[in-house]
């Protein structure tokens, strides 16, 4: 099939910085989609312009109804780098478009910071909660921020200032590669700019001797996470984790989430990872959406009811973990619903959660393990180790 639709990266200096073959592309459009300032950039008078619609989910459907027509899509930069691109080509067959790629806004930002591509992290807020950038805050580790407006600038810098890490050193540029470019520097605790809507953000984080240290790998610390006793400790998470094996874009089903701190920890650890929190109290759904915002992974889902009723209409879980409410009919639920390859982690801590677990693992296999942990703690003058109480964990894949 020939190609009917071109999505076209393109930059602040328009037409003039494309290739000569992309131009002319852009050029013989019949149609051409995009935002304001593309059509400004685009000089193209004959075409129909074609704003982004409201909702944007209806792109797909207006780009349909012209199939046959020769369609241009601009998008500013890399149209596959955390841009409209790959949204399109998750609906249109790859065979019916072209990709003209553009020098993206990471790329140049990091020409102008003097900084190696492999050796930074690159994330959009753009459209998306600006909390999710607090996962990536750590020492010596450098940011490339797609902002969502001239305020994000600011609340980024108040979250870094917040967990000492005020020393940082930020620069917004904005219209890189255009005439009327601009950059901003300064320090996180101290940032006071006022800064163009549409920015990039470069951090380079600086970590005071108190600041917070938040690990991407599993078992933060329990005094982070808002909780009210009953939740899964900070070395039986770690285990608890290392079994259900966090995988970029999984999703993961924490059953009896409580605080939530496993999927808090499930969704920091891989890039894109989802989780769904199923939890009947209200106080502790409260607690769980507290430390998502507070840890970085606002999007954690967090659902009302008992299982296994609560699970009906869930989306097909590649990790399932089962901390409370634990039962033959709940086991029976999630291995249904589990994906093929899919791990599925159960706890138990009393005598009756123990003796089912033992013979689900006759049954199916898998591992089953007693997790003991002491912690020093003081006796007097003197210090002894204070036992937590056991947990018993049945782990297995789904083959």
């Amino acid at each position: 099939m020939t190609p009917w639709l071109h999505i076209v990266g393109i930059g602040e200096d328009g037409l003039d910085g494309l290739t000569s073959a992309t131009r002319a592309v852009v050029e013989a459009a019949e149609v051409i989609v995009g935002g304001a300032r593309h059509h400004i950039l685009s000089a193209n008078e004959r075409a129909e312009m074609l704003a982004w619609p409201s909702p944007f989910d209806a792109l797909i459907g207006e780009l349909e109804l012209r199939r046959g027509k020769r369609v241009v899509v601009l998008a500013t930069g890399d149209p596959l780098w955390f841009s409209v691109g790959a949204r399109i080509g998750r609906s249109i067959s790859a065979s019916e478009i072209t990709y003209h790629p553009q020098v993206s806004a990471f790329q140049l930002a990091a020409a102008r910071m003097g900084w190696s591509m492999a050796d930074l992290e690159t994330l959009t807020v753009h459209g998306r909660p600006v909390e999710q950038m607090i996962a990536f805050i750590q020492p010596d580790v450098r940011l490339l921020i797609l902002t969502t407006g001239e305020e994000t600038p600011t609340q980024i810098a108040e979250f870094l200032t917040a967990r000492g890490f005020g020393q940082s050193e930020m620069t917004v540029l904005a219209a890189m590669g255009g005439s009327g470019e601009k950059r901003f520097d300064g320090i996180a605790e101290d940032w006071n700019h006022e800064v163009p809507a549409f920015n990039t953000l470069a951090v380079q984080c600086i970590a005071a001797p108190d600041a917070a240290l938040l690990p991407r790998v599993p078992g933060m610390s329990d005094e982070v996470f808002i909780h009210d006793g009953t939740m899964t400790k900070r070395e039986v998470r770690a285990a608890t984790l290392a079994k259900l094996m966090p995988m970029r874009g999984a999703l993961l089903w924490d059953v009896g989430t409580g605080c939530g701190s496993v999927a808090v920890e499930w969704m920091r650890t891989a890039r894109y990872a989802q989780a769904i929190g199923i939890e009947p109290r209200a106080d502790r759904r409260t607690m769980a959406a507290g430390n998502a915002q507070a840890l970085g992974v606002p999007a954690l889902e967090l659902v009302d009811g008992y299982v296994p009723q609560a699970l009906e209409g869930l989306g097909a879980p590649d990790a399932i973990f089962i901390g409370g409410g634990l039962s033959r009919d709940t086991f029976t639920a999630c291995w249904k619903a589990l994906r093929p390859l899919g791990r599925l982690v159960a706890n138990a801590v009393t005598l009756e959660s123990e003796t089912l677990l033992a013979e689900l693992y006759k049954e199916f296999g898998g591992d089953l393990v007693q997790i003991s942990v002491s912690r020093a703690a003081p006796l007097g003058s003197l210090t002894s180790w204070n036992p937590l109480r056991p947990v018993t964990q049945w782990s297995l894949i789904k083959r």
